[in-house]
């Protein structure tokens, strides 16, 4: 049995997927990023590796992603979590042609092919505005926990509309907002109507096509789910591993290399080569 594993470290949390030569997900693990990239990525690993019963020399190949996978220092390899996002949501939902990813520090919009290649893509990464950064200044100004404000958005009957989607002044607004005496759900369905215009006018920079699949750790906030298909006038494809789409991808690159029997060299260089172009060309968009 051949197994291959992927590490997304993001800048909330870090994620960790193993998979079996028959493209089965054996194992999940999740853990708090932290100040020590590093260690949180090795430790996601290790608690992957125990809830698979596997040891680290059954590991055939291991890929990186996210903001921190050049800290993936036992990995093989390091991928853009743009193309393991796609590679993960078409395995999820194979008919997927748009991601939208949400994540703790940036937001992103994802056209995808039918074999879950990257055609075209956008992120949002100069602002924390639309971002999980954003909900959790909301939930903090309101006295709340962030897995709570979802469910508590649901309620609202007549949502607020907020003046701005900064994270920097969103606590002041919630603080007026309060002070006229309007009620917590109203104000959180504002935030998440707010969050998902932004978020949707971020991604029509690609276009929208269905279906659309929605990934990150943004898209367990229900509240969140039903705010972009409000917008968009369409349901969204979420799972329940949603949130770690982006290691699930980098775990399908890590089995499909082992399976060729490509090299740690090889792949470094093939690796970096696709991060450079991605990377350029989002430099490119945003300045433009």
């Amino acid at each position: 049995m051949i197994y291959a594993a992927g590490i997304d470290v993001g800048s909330t949390q870090t994620k960790g997927i193993i998979l079996n030569d028959k493209f089965e997900i054996v194992a999940r693990a999740l853990t708090d990023t932290g100040a020590y990239v590093t260690r949180a990525a090795e430790r996601c690993f290790v608690e992957a590796l125990q809830l698979a019963g596997v040891k680290r020399e059954d590991v055939a190949y291991v890929v990186g992603t996210g903001y921190g996978r050049y800290k993936v220092t036992f990995g093989d390899a390091q991928i853009t979590e743009i193309s393991c996002h796609a590679r993960g949501a078409s395995y999820l939902f194979p008919n997927t042609r748009t991601v939208i990813d949400m994540g703790g520090q940036d937001a992103k919009g994802i056209k995808i092919g039918a074999d879950g290649d990257v055609k075209d893509f956008v992120m949002n990464d100069k602002c924390a505005a639309g971002t999980g950064r954003f909900l959790a200044s909301a939930a903090d100004a309101l006295g709340m926990g962030l897995g709570d404000i979802g469910d508590i958005s649901l309620k609202a009957r007549n949502p607020v509309r907020l003046t701005t989607v900064c994270t920097v002044f969103v606590e002041s607004d919630i603080m007026s907002y309060l002070a006229q005496g309007k009620k917590t759900e109203d104000i959180l369905g504002g935030v998440h109507s707010a969050i998902a215009a932004r978020t949707i006018s971020l991604v029509r920079r690609v276009g929208i096509e269905p279906e659309v699949t929605f990934t990150g750790g943004v898209s367990l906030n229900i509240g969140m789910v039903r705010a972009l298909e409000e917008k968009l006038g369409m349901k969204l494809n979420v799972s329940p591993d949603s949130h770690f789409v982006g290691a699930l991808g980098a775990s399908i690159f890590a089995l499909e290399r082992a399976a060729k029997g490509v090299t740690s060299f090889e792949s470094r260089v093939s690796g970096s080569t696709q991060n450079a172009e991605l990377e350029t060309r989002n430099t490119d968009r945003e300045a433009s």
